[in-house]
């Protein structure tokens, strides 16, 4: 028998890994939102985690990026992937919009990357997207519909759906398709830990103008602090990375397809947490969600 190594464990754990810590952030928002304005509570996470990374990279002596082209590719998809998915999303929970329809407008990204996909692979020579995949992305997107079925139903969500809290949804979800999109195509390989930090620091640019201008005071306490603690140490340093290694090592449509798994895997954690209920729905959406990205990430059978 042929001893797995630890390395090749790793890879194939990764998805799993980016899946389980990407879904604590509306867990995360759930203990920090009541406390700050969304805003300053993200330029604060930013500044933390390039303090955070600048250590790292100090002590490890990484390489930064070698041209000023790769820090501008870099600083557009932190503008997009942080300041503007990000932003997006805090804004609207704070603006009114319920966290189930947020993470449905923004679980639409796997078929918008890959109906853009569809549209610029047209006429080349590259594989785009198979029937099979596209079974597997309308599937993973009902079953994140029966996720979400029953927040959206509770009534307080979608009376508080606003055209501003939706411009907000809308342009996160924009943004984190266009940044994916982008990366895959203009950023090349470099550490994670050097572009992490660009990315930030460009995302932090753009945001604290407009978190000068919030009324609102973060009032800190202990659900706050550790909202911030795991927003910078496993959502930014952890999450963000695992995406970044993600998009370079696979391809598009099957990295946005595993944010279909982000909310039947944040109603598991509710769960656990807050005793939120588990319906039949729920256990079916999430099985549906499953089956759908495993139809996505198979690999196709050589002819």
């Amino acid at each position: 028998m042929i001893a797995v190594r630890s390395s090749d464990a790793w890879v194939k754990a990764t998805p799993l890994v980016f899946v389980l810590i990407w879904a604590t952030g509306f867990i995360v928002a759930r203990f920090g939102m009541p406390h700050a304005p969304p805003l300053s509570f993200l330029s604060m996470r930013y500044a933390l985690s390039i303090a955070c990374f600048g250590v790292w990279i100090v002590w490890a002596k990484v390489a930064w990026p070698q041209s000023r082209q790769q820090f501008l590719h870099l600083s557009v998809t932190g503008i997009l992937m942080h300041a503007g998915y990000l932003g997006g999303v805090w804004v609207a929970v704070k603006a009114g919009m319920g966290s189930g329809l947020s993470s449905l407008v923004v679980g639409f990204q796997p078929v918008l990357t890959a109906i853009w996909l569809s549209y610029s692979l047209r006429g080349t020579d590259q594989p785009g997207i198979s029937r099979r995949q596209w079974l597997g992305l309308w599937l993973g997107f009902v079953g994140l519909l029966m996720v979400v079925w029953r927040k959206l139903t509770l009534g307080t969500p979608l009376d508080h759906v606003t055209p501003a809290n939706m411009a907000f949804a809308v342009t996160a979800l924009l943004s984190i398709t266009v940044g994916t999109l982008y990366q895959k195509r203009f950023v090349q390989a470099c550490d994670v830990r050097s572009a992490n930090t660009v990315q930030l620091f460009a995302a932090l640019v753009v945001t604290l103008p407009f978190a000068l201008m919030e009324t609102e005071s973060m009032r800190w306490n202990t659900e706050l602090v550790g909202a911030m603690a795991w927003s910078v140490l496993g959502l930014t340093l952890g999450g963000s990375s695992l995406l970044y290694m993600l998009i370079q090592r696979g391809a598009a449509a099957s990295v946005t397809s595993l944010m279909y798994l982000v909310s039947p895997t944040t109603a598991m954690m509710a769960w656990l947490l807050f005793g939120e209920t588990i319906t039949l729905a729920t256990i079916l959406g999430t099985a549906l969600t499953a089956l759908g990205v495993s139809l996505v990430v198979r690999p196709s059978r050589p002819s």
